[in-house]
């Protein structure tokens, strides 16, 4: 059933203003079809961190940050599929431990010193205090910004992260 869908991408390619080389391409079907009704949607299901050690990462994040342990499967003697994720979450983090001497060199800095992810919370002041009392480092007191309350915090191996409540 293609209905709205193929109105939907003949729009696309005949639009007011679709006058580009890729207008009517076969990527502006596909940003616009339908199957049986549904839009085909795309999320981003997982992002990989670097740790020297998979128990380890799972410590941190589960018993540090209240994450879930959504898969640990053994895949080979030295490698596993670990997945973890805030309770609720759409997107996981994947745990991977370094094979090659490049990602050992990126353990900690896998962004060159930018904010790795940010950890949105409802309860910023709750949060903040209970990540502290378990030992999490934070580098900065709280600071209140017009999108919201924000500290920035280090993981076990240096990567930063920022705790967020939003306004």
């Amino acid at each position: 059933m293609l209905g709205v869908g193929a109105s939907i991408a003949a729009q696309s390619r005949h639009g007011p203003g679709r006058r580009g080389k890729n207008s009517g391409s076969k990527a502006a079907l596909c940003a616009a079809f339908f199957v049986v009704g549904r839009v085909m949607t795309r999320r981003v299901a997982l992002l990989t961190v670097l740790v020297p050690d998979y128990d380890a990462g799972i410590e941190f994040f589960c018993s540090v940050l209240d994450f879930e342990l959504l898969e640990d499967t053994a895949l080979t003697e030295t490698k596993r599929w670990v997945r973890v994720a805030p309770r609720g979450a759409e997107t996981g983090l994947l745990l991977a431990v370094a094979d090659t001497d490049a990602q050992q060199a990126r353990i900690g800095d896998q962004t060159g010193g930018r904010v790795m992810g940010f950890v949105e919370t409802a309860d910023f002041a709750a949060d903040h205090a209970r990540f502290s009392a378990r030992g999490l480092e934070f580098m900065e007191a709280p600071r209140h910004e017009p999108y919201g309350t924000v500290a920035v915090f280090r993981d076990p191996w240096g990567n930063t992260w920022d705790l967020i409540e939003h306004a």
